[in-house]
């Protein structure tokens, strides 16, 4: 082998040497690029993650609030609901209130009976005005999911006809309120039932 051909492949084995190292740089560099790019694109999905987080937290303390004061809303309302029908209220008992206080006597008693009567009537009207009605009960079927039978007493009228009531029901709409207090006939005629004592 000649001089030139070992000057050759030490050329040729520097030139692969160079090639070699600037293959590497190229490849530290595109690593580097790489990795910047990365770092950069992890910057920008961080911030949007934070964004969005925050944008989360505000409308989450946004929506508690609202939970709050629609519940103390709420509250005021069934709080102070009944103050119209209250003021009503007061408006009949100062009524009432003037007529205990008047002086009866033979020259002024159906005067006060009128005002007695007006005095009811406008507790009535304040009744139907909040869709209050009365159960009407008497010579009804006894029904047990409107009527409280406290009696059974012998009477003309078939057997779980109610006979009298002691007190009034009242429902408000369908719902009752309160359930009307009464006599039931026991379905005995006041004759047989002395025949049976």
């Amino acid at each position: 082998m000649g001089k030139d051909n070992i000057n050759q492949k030490i050329a040729d084995e520097l030139s692969k040497e160079e090639s070699n190292v600037e293959t590497e740089e190229v490849t530290e560099l595109e690593a580097t690029d790489s990795e910047e790019d990365i770092e950069s694109e992890l910057d920008i999905i961080t911030k949007e993650r934070d964004e969005f987080k925050d944008k989360w937290l505000r409308e989450l303390a946004s929506f508690d609030n609202f939970r709050k004061n629609t519940l103390k809303e709420k509250q005021d309302w069934i709080k102070y609901a009944n103050e119209k029908i209250i003021l009503d209220l007061c408006e009949i008992l100062d009524n009432f209130e003037r007529a205990l206080s008047t002086d009866i006597n033979a020259n002024n008693f159906e005067s006060y009976k009128k005002g007695v009567e007006m005095i009811y009537q406008q507790f009535n009207n304040l009744l139907k005005r909040n869709n209050v009605e009365k159960i009407e009960a008497l010579g009804q079927e006894f029904d047990p999911n409107i009527h409280d039978a406290i009696s059974s007493i012998p009477s003309e009228e078939e057997e779980n006809i109610i006979v009298a009531v002691i007190q009034n029901g009242y429902k408000i709409g369908e719902k009752i309120v309160k359930h009307s207090r009464v006599a039931v006939s026991n379905g005995l005629k006041p004759e047989q039932n002395k025949e049976n004592n």
